[in-house]
């Protein structure tokens, strides 16, 4: 018969005593899975919250577009009335364009205030120079286009080009041309 490892009295007694010290410190470190059901429970309620929260965040996206969509059918709408309208009435809008003009700062500038024309357009400034024209505040042809020789030199010396570049480059005749709507004669010209 083979042999038990406990043998003695004592041993089986130590074995017990372990077994149910093993047993309380499980029961003890355990407090019935109240812990995690209250956990998950918790959890189930931050979700419920979040998905409510994302639901509201859709149902305004939703509306917010279907808002921009109207205006821009109703912009739409004005533009297709505008351009079937007889020949005079931009006649008069240009005369009303050439009125605001007079004043200084005057002008285009887009279609929520911020607009500014493309002045990589003018022969002499590429994209890096339209970004540092920008930053120096000007923005419109209107602005080169008025700019006086003292001006000029000014603006040569924050871009760091050569003195007289910009007069070379014709800039105020480009951005007149420009302004005016001549691109066809501009690119004859400057192309």
């Amino acid at each position: 018969m083979p042999e038990l490892p406990f043998q003695t009295p004592t041993e089986f007694v130590a074995l017990a005593l372990t077994l149910i010290a093993g047993w309380l410190l499980g029961l003890a470190s355990a407090p019935g899975g109240r812990k995690w059901k209250q956990l998950y429970q918790d959890e189930e309620v931050a979700h419920a919250g979040y998905r409510h929260q994302a639901e509201t965040d859709l149902r305004e996206a939703n509306q917010r577009i279907r808002e921009l969509e109207s205006e821009r059918e109703r912009l739409q709408k004005s533009l297709d009335e505008a351009q079937a309208a007889p020949p005079s009435a931009p006649a008069a809008s240009a005369d009303a364009v050439s009125e605001t003009d007079s004043e200084p700062g005057a002008g285009w500038r887009g279609w929520f205030g911020w607009g500014r024309d493309n002045l990589a357009r003018i022969k002499g400034i590429d994209e890096a120079r339209e970004q540092r024209l920008n930053e120096l505040g000007i923005k419109t042809y209107r602005e080169i286009e008025k700019m006086t020789a003292d001006d000029e030199a000014a603006l040569e010396q924050r871009l760091e080009v050569e003195k007289g570049t910009i007069a070379d480059q014709e800039w105020r005749e480009q951005a007149a041309m420009l302004r005016a709507g001549n691109d066809d004669e501009h690119g004859q010209r400057y192309g």
